[in-house]
């Protein structure tokens, strides 16, 4: 039954794609690494570096409305959320959590425009410096493979 379906099949191809980027600068170390393995991935995927626009805010709770802004300018095939939030004794890493990882879920269903999600939330800085690099990658990766499946989608 499989062979008269019509499938998509994923599609990592990255030229000619328009990706926003953007990451939150709290957790700087573990950031930065996100933010490295993302953009060389795009690379590899056949992102060209003019195709990319990078920005950063001051935490993850900044993140959603950039990107809110990238989704309704219609420049974008695809964005990328990228952040750490770490553990800390209070109740802000629940809020803070939660709060943007909802939103920027919004983001993506309310625009139409696939949101590659790559805030961390780790107990411990080794937790998140363990993760940074397949996060990173991983975000590319799936940012390319949405964009490249709304495309086909609305044909």
């Amino acid at each position: 039954m499989l062979d008269t379906i019509t499938r998509i099949e994923p599609n990592l191809e990255g030229k000619g794609l328009k990706i926003g980027v953007v990451m939150s600068r709290f957790n700087p170390d573990v950031c930065h690494g996100l933010r490295d393995a993302c953009l060389s991935e795009l690379g590899l995927l056949g992102v060209a570096p003019g195709d990319v626009l990078y920005t950063s805010v001051p935490g993850a709770l900044e993140i959603p409305l950039v990107l809110q802004t990238m989704a309704k300018s219609g420049r974008f095939d695809a964005l990328i959320a990228l952040g750490a939030v770490i553990r800390g004794e209070t109740y802000h890493f629940e809020l803070v959590s939660n709060e943007s990882g909802a939103a920027v879920t919004r983001v993506g269903l309310d625009a139409g425009v696939p949101v590659a999600n790559a805030v961390l939330t780790t107990e411990t800085d080794e937790q998140a410096e363990v993760r940074m690099i397949e996060k990173g990658r991983d975000a590319a990766r799936v940012a390319v493979e949405m964009a490249n499946l709304q495309k086909a989608l609305r044909g």
